[in-house]
């Protein structure tokens, strides 16, 4: 059966993100094995430098490769990469489905982005828009795209 996990760095704190998480994750389970997975962020101090920053991206990137689902096609939210339309990105989902993979794994940064060594391992880079947004809000989205994607592909009513 294939699986979708979503990688997310932070815990979620607030109950209005909490909330929507698990209402999309409750969607989202009753259309195949759905696993949502959170990592620690690396704390920095307040006004960190470029070499700091670095640093914690490249702890949190041991981190991130030892929760990857193995076999799993790896697509990476970063700003640089490819802005999809809804269906765009169901159809997407399907060819993963098809092509033999386990899974697919989203993975979503923390507050200061991924490692670059960690999109280079990437399959795809997604991007969500020019517009900036929290990560947590950021993770909201996605689980309701990956909802959306799933309700696409079945012929749902829910993408109008």
């Amino acid at each position: 059966m294939f699986s979708i996990t979503v990688l997310a760095m932070g815990k979620l704190k607030e109950k209005f993100y909490l909330a929507a998480a698990q209402e999309y994750a409750k969607r989202l389970s009753g259309y195949g094995k759905f696993q949502l997975i959170e990592l620690p962020e690396h704390r920095l101090p307040d006004n960190p430098s470029p070499g700091e920053i670095d640093a914690g991206l490249a702890r949190e990137a041991e981190l991130i490769r030892q929760k990857l689902p193995r076999g799993a096609w790896l697509c990476v939210l970063t700003p640089e990469g490819r802005e999809l339309s809804s269906p765009e990105f169901a159809r997407q989902l399907a060819r993963v489905k098809l092509s033999g993979r386990s899974g697919a794994c989203f993975l979503i940064g923390s507050s200061y982005g991924l490692h670059p060594s960690v999109k280079a391992q990437a399959d795809f880079c997604l991007s969500m828009g020019k517009m900036t947004f929290p990560h947590h809000l950021a993770r909201i989205m996605v689980l309701e795209q990956l909802y959306r994607a799933e309700a696409i592909q079945a012929g749902s009513r829910y993408h109008k």
